[in-house]
């Protein structure tokens, strides 16, 4: 009996041996793993949830009334700590649009471009992507590069849901450029995007206005070929 025991434990023994060490790693690996997971996933909540704080803050800066009244130096603080802190994140996109509002507000329009050129750049996800770029086409045609902001919206643009509200730029943008034919088929594409009912508000005003300034300028047209 001894003899087999001994065998037994020498037998054992060799295994250890040879597979030993393997399973010591695998096991340090798997523990590895599964708490560097863990920290992991509280790492990322921990930043989300810090990221939200500023965010909100920022949030609160920014929507100050009247638009005078907003402290520019803490909006300023507060996006840089999200710029800096959570780069690449929605909140940093998000806080990037509040600062390009708030600079609007300011009429600090080469600032607001800055602030959306850089989301047009790197977008977080295209809904974000695309209303920056709806609204630095309004920026630009504010300072007076009306043809450089249509050309931020050639095309209908792939998101369904912001179809109507970038027709319904190019419809303005080509207003101001005095092309109303096109401005015209820009509202329609637009009016064509929204539900029956939606469509009877201030896009619909606008197909009126066109209209009448279109045929304004026929009459006199007819008037002086007269």
């Amino acid at each position: 009996m001894a003899t087999t025991e001994d065998e037994q434990l020498a037998t054992l023994r060799s295994w250890w041996q040879r597979n030993g060490n393997p399973i010591l790693l695998g096991t340090a690996l798997a523990l590895v793993v599964v708490f560097g997971w863990r920290y992991f996933q509280n790492w990322q909540e921990n930043q989300a949830q810090t990221a939200s704080a500023i965010y909100q803050q920022l949030l609160e800066e920014s929507l100050v009334s009247p638009p005078a009244k907003v402290d520019l130096a803490k909006v300023s603080e507060l996006a840089t700590q999200l710029k800096e802190g959570h780069k690449g994140s929605a909140y940093e996109a998000y806080g990037r649009l509040l600062v390009a509002k708030v600079a609007t507000d300011a009429g600090r329009l080469a600032d607001a471009a800055a602030e959306l050129q850089a989301i047009v750049d790197k977008p977080v996800n295209a809904e974000i992507g695309e209303l920056a770029r709806q609204r630095l086409a309004r920026v630009l045609s504010a300072e007076g590069q009306t043809e450089q902001a249509l050309k931020l919206l050639e095309g209908e643009g792939k998101l369904v849901a912001f179809r109507a509200s970038r027709e319904e730029i190019k419809g303005d943008l080509l207003v101001k450029l005095g092309r109303r034919d096109e401005a015209r088929a820009a509202y329609e594409s637009a009016k064509a995007a929204l539900s029956e009912e939606a469509a009877l508000g201030l896009l619909q005003i606008k197909l009126d206005n066109l209209a009448q300034t279109t045929a304004n300028t026929d009459e006199k047209g007819v008037a002086n070929d007269a």
